[in-house]
């Protein structure tokens, strides 16, 4: 799992969020805050898909999986790489990265 960001938000929204929680609408502030971002990524898919393309991108997951988190076929997700001018990454490649990258998280 991700580690937890923390960010501001205008004083107004930050106590209609408080005042939501208060009236028992979302049991914490994170549960409302999921709940956004779900209805957010729901109503606007191509920010899923970005997502997904970002994730594979940077070795995070596999193929399949970015497809599933994008909510496409592996086949139709391929297309949005290709369309994208995005090459996909080859296993050994995507694995090599990620090795790199923990190495230099280690310095």
């Amino acid at each position: 799992m991700a580690h937890a960001e923390t960010f501001s938000l205008p004083e107004t929204m930050s106590e209609e969020i408080t005042a939501l929680v208060k009236a028992g609408m979302y049991s914490s502030r994170s549960d409302m805050a999921k709940d956004a971002i779900r209805y957010l990524l729901h109503s606007k898919p191509s920010l899923k898909t970005t997502a997904a393309i970002q994730l594979y991108k940077d070795g995070s997951v596999s193929i399949g999986r970015a497809a599933e988190i994008s909510e496409m076929s592996t086949p139709d997700f391929k297309e949005e790489l290709a369309a994208r001018g995005i090459r996909r990454i080859s296993p050994s490649s995507a694995e090599r990265r990620k090795k790199g990258l923990a190495l230099l998280k280690k310095r």
